[in-house]
């Protein structure tokens, strides 16, 4: 099965200023991000939970990672041998924790709800200069086709939009992803327009659909 994915796993790895090689986007720097309550570092969704990521993760998401590489080449520009490695995943935890503590971002594991299992990653991002926020996810290719991505993905836009100065939550994805349009359309979102863009890794089509979710007035 397709995984389901929308977000590069090494966005942190990228220099102030520069544009990122996996996504196209300019990590926002703290000056630029409004003010925001933290969001909660666990979430109970149904079938999964939600858990601010920790280094004792690590091991498990680079297993995750090097057992869905076939599946994760044809969207993701960074799955590669060395992202299934657990040293650079302590590495990229260890960045996850400073830009949450900086109010840049929110990674969390996703685990089943039943045992535990780590079963993926899903964060969300400030976006810079606005009132949005963009989340990104993926699922293990032995665990997609069971909800876990739809059930994170919906905690997160909840989060999102209860955070103070956030009034819109985006999912961006290629068009050609269909799993990743299918969960945009399943927790409501619109499809605000698509862009073009050069395509980055095998499975692109060039096509970046921006899936946006509103705060309700009131």
């Amino acid at each position: 099965m397709r995984p389901i994915l929308t977000w590069p796993l090494f966005r942190a790895y990228v220099r102030r200023d520069q544009r990122c090689t996996y996504d196209g986007t300019v990590p926002p720097r703290p000056e630029d991000v409004p003010p925001a309550d933290a969001p909660p570092e666990r979430v109970e969704a149904g079938s999964v939970i939600v858990r601010r990521v920790q280094a004792s993760d690590a091991s498990a998401i680079a297993a995750a990672v090097g057992a869905s590489l076939d599946t994760l080449r044809p969207w993701m520009p960074w799955a590669t041998p060395a992202a299934a490695d657990r040293a650079n995943q302590l590495a990229r935890v260890a960045e996850a924790d400073h830009r949450w503590e900086s109010g840049l971002s929110y990674t969390y594991s996703v685990l089943t709800a039943e045992t535990g299992t780590l079963v993926g990653e899903v964060a969300l991002h400030r976006r810079m200069g606005d009132s949005s926020a963009e989340i990104g996810y993926w699922i293990a290719a032995g665990q997609a086709g069971r909800g876990y991505g739809t059930s994170a993905s919906a905690a997160l836009t909840s989060v999102a939009l209860a955070l103070n100065g956030v009034t819109r939550v985006e999912i961006h994805c290629d068009a050609a992803n269909a799993g990743s349009v299918a969960v945009a359309r399943r927790l409501g979102y619109r499809l605000d327009r698509i862009e073009e863009r050069r395509p980055e890794a095998p499975g692109e089509s060039g096509r970046l659909m921006i899936w946006v979710r509103d705060r309700k007035p009131g």
